[in-house]
């Protein structure tokens, strides 16, 4: 079995830090090359991290025929352009999320999806690979909680540097489009459903142009998921689902270090159970799924529809704030 030729679209930390790492660890991938706006930081990024080619343009990678996908990290509003030459260079794409900067800015990376059939095209959402969510959703399935009626969860950093990208409004930052997306990913994922209307309250913090601390309520057709995110406060996530018969509380629900302790906990009728999940690379599970699909020719593990229902969500909760109301979703 040959690995799959990895580049990579930019320099950017979450590829030096997460996703770069976890493909060289993989089963299936290898990092060949890195694209970079300049052939000194491409050069010098790719000696760091032991990738064998630097190019010094985003063109130059893509044209490299020694290359079978691209893992695109470049800031939200180059996701689309980016990804769609990657797919008309004859490029497998997995693009960070969110994956548009709205539903109408993914219109043509759909397109470009349906004119290019043999590339996969995928959204990285990598927490939905870890084990402790494939065991959230085999107890919910197997109705260990009864009816699911709430979930919450709350996700937070501290980034005050003026000029890094999620504080800059114009290529798509701010708290909600960077880490609201997976209070939004993940109450769907619970639910196994879509949202039928929302509520939300996006805020910008005094000097900033983007939203700092966003707040959300999202109904679903048997009950509710409400989350907060802020990019302004220290550092934590947590999550909890609540059903009529247990619930669900998990420590670290969205980006768990591998190495952590990371503790689930299940509430049933009382009786309480702690699982621990120490070991996972989400990143490394992520990349090898997506291999996978590539090298067998199945559909790319989390299809392209479930990106633009995301993305039709995060759209209604900037509608819901501007106008003060609730928003319906067809």
């Amino acid at each position: 079995m040959n690995k799959i030729r990895w580049g990579v679209l930019s320099t950017a930390n979450i590829g030096r830090k997460k996703v770069i790492p976890a493909i060289q660890a993989s089963e299936r991938g290898e990092v060949v090359a890195v694209g970079s706006r300049s052939e000194d930081s491409a050069r010098a990024f790719a000696d760091e991290l032991g990738i064998p080619v630097a190019h010094g343009s985003y063109e130059a990678l893509l044209a490299d025929p020694n290359i079978d996908a691209i893992y695109n990290p470049l800031p939200n509003h180059l996701h689309v352009p980016l990804s769609i030459q990657a797919l008309e260079a004859g490029k497998h794409v997995l693009c960070e999320k969110p994956i548009s900067l709205d539903v109408k800015d993914l219109q043509a990376l759909k397109a470009a999806a349906k004119a290019h059939p043999k590339q996969k095209l995928m959204e990285a959402f990598m927490y939905r690979f870890h084990p402790q969510w494939q065991h959230v959703r085999e107890w919910l399935e197997r109705g260990d909680l009864g009816q699911v009626r709430t979930y919450t969860a709350f996700f937070a950093y501290n980034n005050r540097d003026d000029e890094n990208i999620r504080n800059l409004p114009d290529i798509g930052g701010g708290g909600l489009m960077d880490i609201g997306c997976y209070g939004i990913s993940s109450a769907r994922h619970v639910y196994g459903a879509e949202p039928v209307r929302v509520v939300g309250s996006v805020q910008p913090l005094a000097g900033y142009e983007v939203d700092c601390l966003t707040s959300a309520i999202m109904e679903f057709p048997d009950g509710t998921a409400t989350f907060t995110v802020t990019t302004k406060t220290e550092a934590t996530q947590w999550a909890e689902i609540h059903g009529e018969k247990g619930m669900i509380r998990l420590e670290k629900p969205f980006n768990p270090e591998p190495g952590d302790e990371n503790r689930v906990t299940l509430v049933i009728s009382g009786e309480k159970q702690t699982f621990s999940f120490p070991e996972p690379n989400q990143y490394q599970l992520m990349v090898d799924a997506f291999s996978q699909s590539i090298q067998e020719d199945t559909p790319a593990p989390t299809p392209l529809w479930d990106a633009e229902a995301n993305m039709r969500i995060i759209d209604a909760l900037f509608t819901s704030s501007d106008e003060s109301r609730w928003v319906n979703l067809d």
